[in-house]
């Protein structure tokens, strides 16, 4: 028995996030569906992260093990042969057994696209957050960087209750080692890398990078609003589209 690695790119639009549910389509179960064919039976594979419906990814990585002894480049092109167009294997690595896609991650990085052209382009809308009205970006990119450091990032959790709870009985605790924001164009690109993330962390930071660069918050306000430990100190969350995992990294 084998444990494999693979990195994997898929457009979230019409899936209902990674992680697999009843009757909903998931990146999570279209790869497991790809190696059932392959193995013969059915291969569970865990994934680095659970990216909601509707985010992307460049870099996604998962593992899992196999009997068949097909060497990796032949099981990269079975895979994409198999899958949706929508979901590449760029990929394929043979790992040592005790490693784990998301246990043994240690840092992610994730980048967030607003689109601030007039007329969003019609081959980005599924990939980018429009928002063509006046925003302050100055001060957005100024705020940035309050988000850096290790710090309870209870008030950019989800709103989702049980997903809270869950949280909170772990640790909100996490490390961000960057958080930026740039103009590339007509797009604002947030980019934060860090330890891990709570559920719809990234999303919420967004939403209040956006009330900043509307007036509603000063820069200096972030430190005031993850010392609240409270989710309704921050901003709304933003669409899901704008939002790509970009990269997974491990020791080795």
């Amino acid at each position: 028995m084998r444990t494999l690695r693979i990195t994997v790119a898929y457009d979230g639009t019409d899936f209902s996030g990674w992680q697999v549910q009843p009757t909903q389509p998931t990146v999570q179960s279209a790869i497991e569906g790809a190696l059932r064919e392959i193995e013969g039976k059915p291969v569970k594979i865990e994934g680095s992260g659970r990216t909601d419906a509707g985010v992307h990814a460049l870099g996604q990585m998962a593992s899992f093990r196999l009997e068949n002894p097909i060497p990796p480049q032949n099981l990269k092109k079975a895979l994409n042969r198999l899958l949706p167009p929508t979901v590449r294997v760029y990929n394929v690595s043979e790992v040592p057994a005790g490693f784990h896609a998301r246990h043994s991650a240690t840092a992610k990085t994730y980048e967030y696209r607003i689109q601030r052209a007039e007329t969003c382009p019609p081959f980005e809308q599924r990939y980018t957050y429009w928002h063509p009205f006046r925003l302050d970006e100055p001060a957005m990119i100024a705020a940035a960087p309050f988000f850096e450091g290790e710090r309870d990032f209870r008030s950019l959790a989800s709103n989702d209750r049980a997903a809270q709870m869950a949280e909170i009985a772990k640790t909100t605790v996490r490390t961000i080692y960057s958080s930026r924001l740039s103009r590339d164009g007509d797009l604002l690109i947030y980019r934060v890398r860090g330890s891990g993330f709570l559920y719809h962390m990234v999303r919420n930071i967004v939403g209040t990078l956006l009330e900043v660069g509307r007036g509603h918050l000063s820069p200096t306000d972030i430190t005031a609003i993850l010392d609240a430990r409270d989710r309704a100190a921050a901003g709304p969350m933003v669409a899901a589209r704008g939002l790509f995992l970009v990269e997974v990294e491990y020791e080795n």
